[in-house]
């Protein structure tokens, strides 16, 4: 599954990367939590990318109450293309989800040690999501009277990533950006991660706690198991 991840990268990195005409401003994150705000690149009417931030965890345009985008920060490979859920975001609304890397946690004596997954490279990736908008019965105090919202898209894990979870968020290549985001039915790009190996770090256990925010929580603790290097 994913359900932390960062994205630090200075705008200007994730412009160049994702091709957009534009540097989208943000500020550094080190523990992005579902139901936050987030960055993620999405297609214009007009064939171009834009970034945009919308909120962690996807509530579909038919939901009653929005409550159900806590439960649906995730999305799984295996039934995105038809669970009501998903469906229609899957077949218009397709977007990436830039990423520094990800949190999974394994059982280190006795306690659950967060690990921080990155590309060996240490460059920014993108996640597979979809995202949607949902009408509110009425305006916010803001004036807002619509909620936009994104999930991240899982599949089975990697041989690298399988001693931590048998979930993984689906990568995408830069190779794949245009597929994923336009094409019909990019189902083909729904499996394992296939490319660069990760660096795997064992981090605080600040990190556990949503209010704890800052480039300390990458710290590499000596105190627990070694780092688990690209294979």
């Amino acid at each position: 599954m994913c359900g932390r991840y960062v994205l630090a990268a200075p705008g200007e990195v994730i412009a160049a990367h994702f091709r957009l005409a534009a540097v989208p401003v943000y500020r550094p994150r080190y523990n992005i939590a579902p139901t936050q705000d987030a960055l993620v690149i999405r297609e214009t009417l007009a064939g171009t990318r834009e970034a945009v931030l919308l909120r962690w965890g996807l509530i579909p345009p038919w939901a009653k109450d929005p409550a159900i985008g806590s439960r649906l920060i995730n999305a799984r490979a295996e039934g995105v293309v038809d669970k009501p859920a998903f469906r229609a975001a899957f077949q218009h609304r397709r977007c990436l989800v830039p990423a520094d890397g990800f949190y999974e946690w394994q059982g280190v004596a006795g306690r659950r040690q967060p690990r921080f997954v990155r590309l060996a490279s240490g460059a920014p990736f993108a996640m597979a999501g979809l995202w949607e908008q949902w009408r509110m019965p009425a305006a916010d105090a803001a004036g807002r009277d619509t909620i936009a919202t994104f999930t991240v898209i899982t599949t089975s894990a990697n041989d690298q990533l399988r001693t931590l979870h048998d979930r993984m968020p689906v990568l995408v290549a830069p190779a794949d950006y245009d597929e994923w985001l336009s094409s019909p039915n990019p189902s083909a790009l729904l499996g394992p991660w296939p490319g660069e190996a990760f660096a795997i770090v064992p981090v605080s256990m600040r990190v556990n706690n949503v209010r704890n925010d800052e480039p300390a929580l990458l710290e590499p603790q000596s105190s627990a198991s070694p780092s688990i290097e690209g294979v």
